[in-house]
Formats: structure tokens, sequence, C-alpha cells
């Protein structure tokens, strides 16, 4: 999924970099975070401070149902309810976000900066933060190279955002190959 975006906002920025860049379709399919207005942020803020609330509130039933479903019911959590309503924040976060990155490119900043600090992290908390300072990190990066080069600034800063995955995935996956690398000692026996 995350390859597919980054191709998307690749094209997107291959696009915007042509003489032939018509703004209009585009800012529908990709965003225009260069015009939200202070009443779009506004909006945003109230969302995020929304959905934060929600999510603290609601963090033990939601790492339960996250694991196991069965479970979140045994611990007197009714998993329909919390899955219902982790779906809501979602679709606010989506719906909300599409004046910035558009419609085509919100799932890539919805997933590139938690599946970063998914392979970064080893608990959910860490997690979120690692995600979002690689999210906030990805659009002031984003921002500035689509500044310098004239490039679509929603697509740019999803493409840096996915780019980070990419990277942090290969270190992580070199860590890991190089821990688990066998030594030989002088005798010629195999250590682990």
């Amino acid at each position: 999924g995350l390859l597919f975006v980054a191709m998307l906002a690749l094209g997107v920025v291959m696009i915007s970099a042509s003489d032939t860049f018509q703004g209009d379709l585009v800012a529908i399919l990709f965003g225009q975070i260069l015009g939200t207005s202070w009443e779009q942020v506004l909006v945003m803020l109230l969302a995020t401070a929304l959905v934060v609330a929600v999510s603290v509130l609601a963090a033990r039933p939601f790492l339960l149902l996250s694991f196991d479903p069965e479970q979140a019911d045994v611990a007197g959590f009714s998993s329909r309810r919390y899955h219902m309503l982790m779906l809501l924040l979602v679709a606010l976060t989506v719906v909300v976000a599409f004046q910035t990155v558009g419609t085509l490119l919100v799932f890539g900043m919805l997933l590139a900066p938690a599946a970063s600090g998914a392979l970064l992290a080893t608990r959910i908390g860490s997690m979120m933060i690692i995600a979002a300072i690689i999210g906030s990190a990805s659009t002031y990066l984003g921002l500035l190279i689509s500044y310098w080069f004239d490039y679509a600034a929603g697509a740019t800063i999803v493409l840096v955002a996915v780019s980070v995955f990419f990277v942090v995935f290969a270190l992580t996956n070199l860590r890991d190959a190089s821990s688990h690398v066998t030594a030989t000692d002088s005798s010629g026996e195999t250590l682990s």
C-alpha cells in the first residue's frame, strides 16, 4: 500500500514540475496545503484535540481491541462499540485531512508515520510519539523541498513520509540481519 502511495506521490511531484501543471483538479485529488485557511486550521486543531482526547480515554479498550476483540469483551469492553468508535476517529481524521493532502494521499500520511513508528518502537505509546514526530518532520521537510524545487506540496510531504518508512524498514532489516549473523571462533566452531 505504501509503495502505491509513494509512486502516486512521485507522479504528482513529476507532473507538478512540468509546465502544463493545472492545479484545480489536482487540488481536489492531491490537496492544497498551501491554500489552507485559518478556519480550516482551527477545524483540524479541534479534530486533533477530539481524536487525542478520545484515544487517551479509550486507550485500554483500543489496545485490547487491536490484539484480540474477544479479550476486550472479556475485560468488560464492548469490542463492537469500541471498534465503531475507532472507525469514526479514522473517518474524522481522513475527512479533515482531505484539504491538506487530498483524497488520494491522505492514507499515505496516516500509514507511513505509523508504520515507521511500529518498526522503531516496542510499546504502543512510544510508537504513537515516534509516528507524530515523523509525521511532523515529514511535513516540514516536504514543505521545504516543495518550496525550493517548486513541486506539489501535498505529494512531496507524502513522498518524504513514505521515504522515511522505507529507510527505517531497510535499516531495521539490516540490524535484524546483522544480529542473526553467526560468528566463528578460532577453532572453527560456529557461535550464535
